[in-house]
């Protein structure tokens, strides 16, 4: 898709008749459209897409669709239905009444294109600029930050869960790139073992057999490392996403004691913050702060704080779910001295917690090392993973 930006136009005439006569004390969106306007402009979304290409929806819309989404908590469905069948909407995206909006996929689409192309902070930073301009941020005014937890979209696995579901992405990622290669190294029966989600009512009953089966899951992942390790495989093969991430774990969650493979002793196994928990987001990691755990990533959350003024976001720092909030204050009041807004007091709130933060997707997109086959000694070192 091509961004052409044009020009914004005024609300159409029938669409603000229409919205005056059904909210006749008016609404929160009619009266942010009165009061800012459209916030966003397509010129500032331009770097993220191409020159050439089909006509993309208009961005600064998508981005103002984006901010009533998380205001009103709605799903892309949701939201995209709102767009076609809310007269408020209309009126503050200025669209007709009988526009009938776009497709649910466009928002996921849209929030990609700001990942991929590190502008995540551009709504808030565009809507702060606003804000400046009226009067409502100033620099050296106190400002306070807190955090909650994000919570990683995936199942909460245990040990033998976590393995198993491992080898069985690795398993999947290979048969769709490398089919061919693949038969010809896996055994019979690991389409029976690894063809259906791994879940707990599927794992052998008792400690014993677990054990065993956690051996044989393990012992299966260590001969696809060292397939792929050979040099008679193709050299890419190793640098397929889920192959890294089968060998972090095995290293992580298996140990070669006499020639055997077997699950590392609880006190062998690394540190919750370097540990993966799921093959599908290996970043998100275990998290507490007070009587809360969770899995997944911390947000911390900034916030200007003067007695008798509104109260702005002023920034937002995602992190790995075990960073302590101290040790990202200097950070953080680096961040607001590069926007211009240098608090004049920083707090930090220790003793609150916010409620969770739920996230469709992963936050982050890993880093890859070129894969060997691991180390599964008992002292392997987990730091070079």
């Amino acid at each position: 898709m091509s961004l052409r930006p044009e020009p914004i136009e005024p609300v159409p005439e029938e669409t603000a008749r229409i919205a005056r006569l059904a909210f006749p004390h008016g609404s929160i969106w009619l009266r942010l459209r009165d009061e800012l306007g459209t916030i966003y402009e397509d010129d500032a979304f331009a770097p993220l897409f191409p020159s050439h290409g089909r006509p993309a929806e208009a961005p600064w819309r998508l981005a103002l669709v984006s901010v009533l989404q998380f205001a009103e908590g709605l799903s892309d469905r949701q939201a995209a239905e709102a767009v076609r069948a809310r007269l408020d909407w209309k009126y503050l995206l200025g669209l007709e009444l009988d526009d009938a909006g776009f497709d649910f996929s466009v928002l996921s689409e849209f929030r990609a294109r700001l990942v991929g192309g590190h502008a995540e902070l551009l709504l808030l930073q565009a809507l702060l600029a606003h804000c400046a301009a009226r009067g409502w941020l100033k620099a050296r005014g106190p400002q306070r930050t807190d955090s909650t937890h994000v919570l990683a979209a995936v199942r909460a696995l245990n040990r033998i869960e976590t393995v198993a579901a491992t080898l069985r992405a690795a398993l999947n990622a290979l048969a769709a790139v490398a089919p061919d290669w693949l038969s010809a190294q896996a055994d019979a029966d690991w389409f029976d073992r690894y063809s259906v989600r791994i879940e707990e009512s599927r794992l052998p009953k008792g400690q014993a057999a677990r054990e065993e089966d956690a051996a044989q899951v393990g012992t299966d992942g260590l001969r696809l490392l060292e397939a792929v390790s050979t040099r008679s495989a193709p050299a890419w093969l190793r640098e397929v996403p889920a192959v890294e991430i089968l060998r972090r774990v095995w290293v992580q969650q298996f140990v070669t004691l006499e020639g055997q493979v077997q699950l590392r002793a609880a006190a062998d196994l690394p540190p919750s913050g370097l540990r993966i928990n799921s093959p599908y987001d290996p970043d998100e990691r275990f998290g507490n702060k007070g009587s809360a755990t969770w899995e997944g990533y911390k947000v911390h959350l900034t916030e200007t704080c003067a007695t008798d003024e509104v109260h702005l976001l002023t920034h937002v720092d995602t992190t790995e779910a075990p960073v302590a909030d101290a040790d990202r204050a200097e950070p953080i009041q680096d961040a607001l001295v590069a926007k211009g807004l240098p608090p004049g007091d920083q707090r930090q709130v220790l003793a609150h917690r916010l409620p969770p933060v739920p996230h469709p997707r992963p936050l982050h997109t890993g880093s890859y090392r070129r894969s060997t086959a691991p180390d599964l000694r008992p002292h392997a070192d987990h730091e070079a993973l």
